[in-house]
């Protein structure tokens, strides 16, 4: 090891003689000569001096130091620096055990740091040199002996000390550096002997520490005061600052307001006569100056908590935590007025998303119940309980206001503060909320702060389409996703609302579950304003009964009380009656959509009783409720149907809904496997209303049946539904007899369907029958609440039994695409061309003739077994094709409804039907032939909406009965569609962006989707298919909008595949981009109107099909215009 980095200890000086007389020559020179050079020379050789002989020179290397400070007249900030960096360093490795040295030398630092002019104030200096400064007087204050650091605590004393504390209040809140904020703010912890450092200190004992305490408590205001100004100021003074702010107002007031101090007796102690003014100086800690002491600092006290226990760096926020657990510690019963407010501070943060703040809070708050039930026949205990459930009704008077008056960070420690209360009660919430007043203040608050925004018209909009209840595509993880977020009126923060939840479900662990279900159950019928919220709440209680979301961290006032008190009996009790309470008429059937629609005018004659198809004839007694919200209420009187209701109270209503259904779930989540038992009355409404047409309502409902099936141990909505079918049919064919009274059963019975499979089809054979019964008797009034079963029934058997006629023709496709891509044989083709016209002659027509009458062909296999059965006897139908030619039936009756909704649906029905029948074609072209006239009739002369639908469905009829359809679509449906595209082509190239949103885009984009492939499964003419292609060569334009352009060249494509000469010429003559030379000179140049055109709005498409199609794209160079 080199010397230069040899530790300095292995050379120091440990001779007193020998180091005296090494440091004698500098201290002497820096007398004569007071310069940082010869401070710093000074320096150097302090630190070649071990400590034991340096203690012994302290005195004489001290002199020439505090020499410099001593000089009058102006002094160079870098010499006193020096200086007092030198000082810090013979301070650091000695102890001072003279008092006239402390004394003396406490005064020299402070003098350096306040103004000549005003003793008062900090001077105007560097700060570096108040760094150093400071510095050195917290390393005095550390090396000061026991017995002399005692000294500084005398009444003599006060004055100095005084103006020292003075000194360092102004430098921690006027300056600019935080370094110098804190080392300030470290100086008044040491001078009260409560520095919080690694070194070692002096343990006083508790008479000199009740010396201490009533000497600080003169300099308590001041402190109090200005270290509140620093703990509340600007936030850009780092949390560095604040924290040591808050330590220093801590370990102050716990020291001057210690309960041991102030309650032991005040000792007589006769001071010097010699005081004078100064005696005026000594505060007595008497009863009355405590109390007064204490109201002040509440005040104080008060304004930290707000400022700092929602504080963005979390140290603060542990500090504060701190702060409580001491002064509570210490000074309970001093400051009396201030647990309330301490308490607050530690409650808040039991939640606090910091977990080393939310881990020393518990703690905090199990010591504080320790505390008070460590004497059980002591008070203390009851009357903490006392300011726990006094500061919780106070809160919960003062909620609704702060929730409309404070911003969301404040709202949500208001919020976590309530919790935490809760928390810190534990059992005793229930002994609480026994007082009516408390549970009424508490229960009021809830309701109000929980108040939902109805207001927003997207939640009446939002309709459900029978696709998005598709099981194939649901699954638990996805209907939860697509849950609506609640907007409430008082926030808008989603932790805010999970505090709210949380609170609930608190009360519901620890309170009484009969006591809050009748009192929130009450509220609930009361008040239509409150239904919303009480129904939240009551689901959250039940779902805090069971135990879910509740943590226990075991700081509750009597947390040796661990069993819970709900048993399941109590709690399947209260389920029943909440559920009863959602699920009656008045509360579940309620109105969700406006009733002026035309379908809400079809169910209204539906409804009425002496229209209506029903076994049981008994009219509906109208219901004595909310006349706007329930649906049995307007049964009655035709003139109810005007639209009376409110955007306000639709969504008040599909809110109800919603949040009764997530009740549902919750009460499911508490009860698990249980539940099973209360499915049968339970399940039936749930399915209800997932069969809603309200958006917001079938994605809660399907969200609650898939945590029911969760919570009851069924792994899918299929198992769930399965496993309780028996007895939801029998409700459905029931109530199905009875439809005045129960209109939603349809919904039921098509919500099972789509969330089944084939195992169903047997249960709901007669259901369905029954159903086709009542729409053959009354088509005009059941045709729209029918068509949607018919609809799911349709899609399930699509689902169930998939036809192998879509896979079959696919594959036959790929061969006739493989065979035409062969290379061509030209001599075979001139053969098969030259025997073509000569049988078009009538040349060797006889000799085919013979041959072909002379063959036979063979029977197939299908005849040979139709044989070997029966002539006569058509073999039984399976059930679904049964069905299904049943529900195609009432099709053919359906498709001139006059109601555009209902042949709307019809066709969508139909097209299902005859995917499924496709398997059977002998049963399905007769069913084909039945309803082309009235399918004919949407086709060409309807709506719009009408003629696309109805053009899908053409377009599955061409996959499913291809040969049959050729001569109709050929002169009946071909025409009038090549005639309305040419129409519209025109009108299309000239129209703007907005054009993509209107009908007309939209009828022919799907005509041109869909006509190519219908022309290439019908296998058309060439006339025809000339017909299509002079029709859509207006679509290749570049004028027309793009997917309509994608959608032409789709056409052709599909055309090409059919006749690809006739395409290809007809695709050369608009633009031809290559000249073809002959390959022998005898042959005539081929000649194409294409050729040499310049490239225009179509050549961009045509290029593209003949490249991707043909292959011969390449423009020869000198064609002109290219």
């Amino acid at each position: 090891m080199s010397p230069a980095v040899m530790p300095p200890t292995m050379t120091q000086i440990s001779d007193p003689k020998i180091a005296f007389a090494y440091l004698r020559p500098a201290c002497v020179l820096l007398t004569q000569q007071p310069t940082v050079a010869n401070v710093e020379t000074l320096s150097t050789q302090l630190k070649e001096v071990n400590d034991a002989t340096l203690q012994q020179l302290q005195d004489y290397v001290l002199f020439p130091l505090r020499f410099v400070l001593k000089v009058p007249g102006p002094k160079k900030e870098k010499l006193v620096q020096t200086v007092a960096e030198t000082i810090s360093y013979v301070l650091e490795n000695t102890c001072v055990q003279n008092w006239d040295t402390l004394h003396d030398l406490f005064s020299e630092l402070c003098l350096c740091l306040c103004s000549p002019t005003d003793p008062g104030k900090p001077a105007d200096l560097s700060e570096e040199l108040q760094s150093a400064v400071l510095r050195c007087l917290e390393t005095l204050l550390h090396a000061a002996y026991g017995d002399i650091v005692f000294r500084l605590f005398e009444p003599v004393m006060l004055p100095g000390l005084g103006a020292a504390v003075s000194l360092l209040l102004a430098l921690a809140q006027k300056s600019k550096s935080r370094e110098i904020q804190v080392s300030a703010l470290k100086c008044i912890q040491s001078l009260a002997l409560q520095c919080d450092c690694k070194q070692d200190h002096i343990v006083p004992s508790s008479e000199e520490r009740r010396v201490v305490g009533s000497f600080m408590a003169s300099f308590l205001p001041g402190i109090t005061v200005a270290v509140t100004k620093i703990i509340t100021g600007d936030l850009r003074q780092g949390h560095t600052v604040t924290v040591r702010a808050i330590k220093v107002w801590s370990t102050t007031v716990g020291l001057v307001m210690e309960d041991a101090q102030l309650q032991a007796p005040e000792p007589q102690k006769t001071h010097p006569s010699g005081l004078g003014r100064i005696a005026q100086l000594v505060v007595h800690r008497t009863q009355e100056w405590a109390k007064s002491t204490a109201g002040k600092l509440c005040v104080l006290l008060k304004k930290i908590i707000a400022c700092t226990s929602a504080h963005q760096h979390w140290r603060v926020r542990l500090e504060m935590v701190e702060l409580g657990d001491h002064l509570l510690d210490r000074c309970s019963q001093s400051l009396k007025e201030c647990v309330g407010p301490l308490l607050e501070a530690l409650v808040g943060a039991v939640n606090d998303e910091e977990p080393r703040v939310r881990e020393r809070c518990e703690v905090a708050l199990s010591a504080v119940s320790q505390r008070n039930q460590s004497d059980d026949k002591s008070s203390r205990a009851q009357t903490f309980t006392d300011v726990l459930s006094e500061n919780l009704h106070s809160m919960a008077t003062s909620l609704p206001r702060l929730m409309r008056t404070s911003d969301d960070q404040k709202k949500l420690f208001i919020l976590k503060v309530f919790l935490g209360y809760l928390k810190l009660l534990g059992p005793l919430v229930s002994m609480v909320l026994n007082s009516a007043t408390h549970l009424d203040r508490i229960s009021k608050a809830l309701m109000q702060v929980l108040e939902l925004d109805v207001m927003d018209v997207r939640i009446v909009e939002e309709r459900t389409y029978t696709a998005t209840m598709e099981t194939t595509a649901g699954s638990h993880d996805s209907y939860t996703a697509h849950r609506q977020r609640k907007h409430f009126l008082y926030f808008t923060d989603e932790k805010i609302f999970s505090v709210l939840m949380e609170i609930c479900q608190t009360l519901g662990y620890y309170g009484n579950l009969y006591l809050l279900t009748d009192h929130f159950l009450d509220l609930y019928q009361q008040s239509s304003s409150y239904r919303k919220q009480a129904a939240m709440v009551l689901s959250e209680i039940v779902r805090g009964a069971a135990g879910i979301g509740v943590v226990t961290q075991g700081q509750g006032l009597e947390s040796q009380v661990q069993g819970h008190p709900t048993t399941p009996e109590d709690l399947r009790e209260a389920v029943v009656l909440v559920m009863e309470e959602f699920t009656s008429l008045k509360n579940w059937h309620l109105i969700t959509v406006s009733e002026d629609t035309d379908r809400d005018r079809q169910d209204q004659q539906l409804l009425s009783p002496p229209r209506l198809l029903s076994i049981s004839s008994t009219d509906v007694s109208n219901t004595n409720t909310n006349c706007l919200q329930v649906i049995s209420s307007s049964f009655n009187s035709p003139s109810t149907s005007a639209p009376s209701s409110t955007i306000h109270q639709l969504n008040s209503n599909i809110w109800q809904l919603c949040i009764q259904l997530e009740g549902i779930a919750c009460f499911a989540q508490a009860l698990g496997r249980d539940f099973r038992s209360l499915l049968m009355t339970s399940l039936y409404p749930v399915l209800e209303k997932a069969g809603e047409e309200t958006l917001l309502v079938s994605q809660a409902a399907l969200g609650s049946m898939w945590d029911i099936s969760k919570a009851c141990g069924y792994s899918s909505l299929k198992e769930l539904i399965n496993e309780n079918s028996d007895y939801l049919l029998n409700d459905i064919s029931l109530n199905l007899q009875r439809l005045s009274q129960h209109p939603q059963a349809p919904r039921v019975l098509t919500v099972m369907l789509t969330h089944s499979d084939c195992s169903l089809l047997p249960l709901v054979g007669d259901i369905i029958q029954d159903v086709l019964m009542a729409l053959d008797l009354s088509y005009d009034q059941t045709a729209a609440l029918f068509c949607s079963v018919l609809h799911a029934l349709m899609k399930a058997l699509a689902r169930w039994f998939p036809s192998n006629r879509s896979k079959t023709r696919e594959s036959a496709r790929t061969k006739q695409s493989s065979s035409r891509e062969e290379i061509l044989d030209i001599r075979q083709f001139m053969l098969d061309y030259n025997k073509q016209k000569e049988l078009a002659e009538g040349i060797g027509i006889e000799e085919d003739v013979t041959i072909e009458d002379l063959e036979v062909p063979p029977p197939t296999e299908c005849e040979d077994i139709d044989d070997t059965v029966s002539p006569d006897v058509k073999p039984e139908l399976p059930l679904h094709l049964s069905i299904t030619k049943d529900v195609m039936e009432r099709c053919i009756h359906l498709l001139s409804d006059p109601s555009l909704r209902v042949r709307l649906k019809v066709l969508d029905v139909l097209e299902l039907c005859v995917s499924v029948l496709s398997e059977k074609e002998n049963e399905l072209l007769p069913m084909a032939h039945r309803c082309w006239p009235p399918f004919l009739q949407r086709l060409i002369a309807d709506d719009p909406l009408a003629v696309l639908r109805a053009f899908r469905v053409l377009c599955t009829l061409g996959e499913t009965c291809g040969d049959f359809l050729r001569m109709r679509v050929s002169k009946e449906v071909l025409p009038k569609l090549s005639s309305s595209l040419v129409r519209q082509a025109p009108i299309s190239a000239k129209a703007g962006p907005v054009y993509s949103h209107t009908l007309a885009y939209k009828l022919q984009l799907a005509v041109l989707q869909g006509l190519g492939s219908l022309c290439q499964r019908l296998d058309l003419g060439e006339g025809d298919l000339n017909v299509v292609g002079e029709a859509c060569l207006p679509y290749l334009s570049c004028r027309q909008p793009i997917r309509l352009q994608e959608a032409s060249l789709s056409v052709f494509r599909h055309l090409i595949q059919v006749d690809p000469d006739t395409f290809w010429f007809t695709l050369n003559e608009l633009h031809c981009p290559s000249s073809y030379t002959p390959p022998h000179p005898d042959l005539q140049p081929v000649r194409l109107s294409g050729m040499g055109r310049p490239r225009d709005e179509f050549s961009g498409n045509v290029l593209k099909l003949l490249q991707e199609e043909f292959g011969s794209v390449s423009e020869t160079i000198n064609q002109p215009g290219s």
